[in-house]
């Protein structure tokens, strides 16, 4: 299982850092990359869809309302990527988490209509509503967030998307290098159990060691590969320095914290993985868990610039 894991975790790490390339060239910021974001939020819906149909103690929302529905928000997030009408927008009147919210509208409204369509005696239609416009929220309203961190362009951040770039790798580097510092650790070092009912394997000890991986992963990333990128940043070297360790701690934590959800929701529905179709992972939601919990932090951090220029 583990050389599945390292196989499949290599071919995912190729797949993004190409996209990414290919993505930084582009016309628009975001342009190749939506599809990734789309194609991970149809199947993130569809697993979290499952969770709920495994778990017979509740009724389970209709996925062909659930997958749609977050898919919709995500590309009412990208709208700005697919603008067809002369400059790109960077935001809405609510600013750039309006698009969001846009998409989240649109679809809680659509399933509250059709839960009032087939509705016909009491019982379940409420909870079956809940649990629809939770998973909406989840894949594709968190998706939204790693979305607007791509497209952050216009004004202070420039015309041409790359600090986007910046805060979009940033998000992935700072979470899976924890999510490897805390494996790691944990394996060598773990001794007290950090939430022994959600998940056993994790420890103290590989929390720790995952933030301290982190942040040296943040700093690289804010630093060495930020100049590469031409993202010249104007801090002064005690706020940099203190910008990467707040941004590597908040989102570190936001990560795992994604990570401990899922696994609660899985035990909820007596599952260990979300789905099986990924050697060594389990499913896409397990590959993502971490990363959705964690952009809507990363974006309030580069947006009240904690980092950034």
């Amino acid at each position: 299982m583990l050389i599945w894991r390292l196989i499949l975790g290599v071919l995912l790490v190729a797949m993004v850092a190409g996209l990414a390339w290919l993505d930084y060239y582009a016309a628009r910021p975001g342009l190749v990359m939506a599809p990734l974001a789309i194609v991970g939020t149809f199947l993130a819906a569809g697993e979290l869809v499952r969770l709920f149909e495994h778990n017979h103690q509740t009724p389970s929302p209709s996925r062909y309302l659930v997958v749609p529905g977050a898919v919709a928000v995500v590309l009412v997030s990208l709208a700005p990527s697919f603008w067809p009408f002369g400059e790109m927008p960077g935001a809405t009147l609510m600013g750039r988490v309006g698009w969001v919210a846009i998409g989240l509208a649109g679809s809680c409204s659509i399933v509250f209509a059709a839960e009032m369509l087939r509705y016909r005696e009491p019982g379940s239609a409420t909870t079956r509503l809940a649990l629809a416009i939770f998973g909406i929220a989840y894949a594709g309203g968190l998706m939204g967030f790693v979305a607007q961190l791509r497209l952050l362009a216009g004004g202070r951040w420039g015309s041409d998307g790359r600090w986007g770039m910046l805060a979009l790798l940033s998000l992935i580097v700072v979470v899976k290098s924890n999510d490897i510092g805390a494996y790691c650790f944990g394996r060598l070092f773990g001794r007290t159990k950090l939430a022994p009912v959600l998940s056993p394997g994790k420890t103290w000890e590989g929390l720790a060691g995952g933030f301290a991986l982190s942040t040296v992963a943040t700093m690289a990333t804010l630093g060495p590969l930020a100049q590469a990128m031409g993202c010249d940043s104007q801090r002064t070297l005690p706020g940099w320095i203190a910008g990467c360790l707040v941004y590597a701690v908040l989102v570190g934590i936001a990560g795992v914290a994604g990570d401990l959800a899922v696994s609660m929701l899985k035990r909820d529905a007596y599952l260990k993985n979300s789905s099986t179709w990924m050697p060594g992972f389990g499913g896409v939601l397990d590959v993502l868990d971490s990363i959705l919990f964690a952009a809507p932090v990363a974006f309030l951090l580069w947006i009240t610039r904690c980092v950034g220029p």
